[in-house]
């Protein structure tokens, strides 16, 4: 029987789209292991990102690029995120470009700028390896899991719900999987090449049975959402038909 990891293992996390620095530092403050900024369909722009990073100072900050373009992913960097999460990586080759657009050469192409936030403004020279994300919400994807876990340089396999669930859905003649076992054929994945895995999940999700799997980078909810289920929670005493 399989059991779940040590707690210790648990990397809990949350999504941030309203591109405010306050939920940011509120978030930050309130004891998450990892912060994502969300390019991709959050609220914010890039010129919202540094000051995010910024006031992040206990959790680490994840930014989510809207695709794999080697120069915001730079520029994140460069700025002090502690990782990156890209998007629809489907294959291994996918996930090759993804490192090499964040790794310094040999490894990748990534120009360097010792003078950036990243090196303290020039004051120091050591910056660690950013962690890659490599976000698996396609069915090419899932079939793909193994090789792209195998991609050195890549940290984490992170399953987007969403997306994932609509190809299923939109393309039932492409996978013999359900959701589930998808869940469980990424988790292996990750596994067997020793990398860890994560997901977005809700409040409702089963984490225990998630965790069982081998699923340790757990990002619950998103700050919209929160505010949302907060606010609806606010009112529902007086207006039920709001509810």
């Amino acid at each position: 029987m399989t059991t779940a990891r040590p707690e210790s293992d648990l990397r809990l996390g949350s999504w941030l789209q309203t591109g405010s620095t306050v939920v940011a530092e509120i978030a930050d403050a309130s004891g998450f292991d990892w912060l994502l900024i969300d390019l991709e369909h959050g609220c914010g722009t890039e010129a919202t990102v540094l000051p995010q990073i910024q006031v992040i100072r206990h959790a680490s900050a994840i930014v989510r690029v809207g695709a794999p373009h080697p120069e915001q992913i730079a520029r994140s960097l460069d700025w002090g995120a502690a990782g990156i999460m890209v998007p629809m990586v489907s294959t291994a080759e996918k996930a090759e470009a993804c490192v090499r657009a964040m790794r310094y050469p040999p490894r990748g192409d990534r120009g360097l700028a010792g003078m950036v936030r990243g090196f303290q403004y020039g004051l120091h020279r050591d910056m660690p390896s950013p962690v890659f994300y490599a976000q698996i919400e396609t069915i090419e994807g899932v079939q793909n899991a193994r090789a792209i876990a195998e991609v050195d340089g890549v940290d984490v396999l992170f399953v987007g719900p969403m997306d994932l669930k609509l190809q299923l859905q939109s393309y039932p003649e492409r996978s013999h999987l359900d959701f589930a076992a998808c869940l469980r054929e990424v988790a292996s994945a990750a596994g067997a090449a020793g990398k860890a895995c994560g997901l977005l999940c809700r409040q409702a999700d089963d984490f225990a049975e998630l965790q069982a799997l081998g699923f340790t980078h757990l990002a619950i909810e998103t700050d919209i959402t929160l505010l949302r289920e907060s606010y609806r929670k606010v009112i529902q005493p007086f207006r039920p038909e709001k509810a």
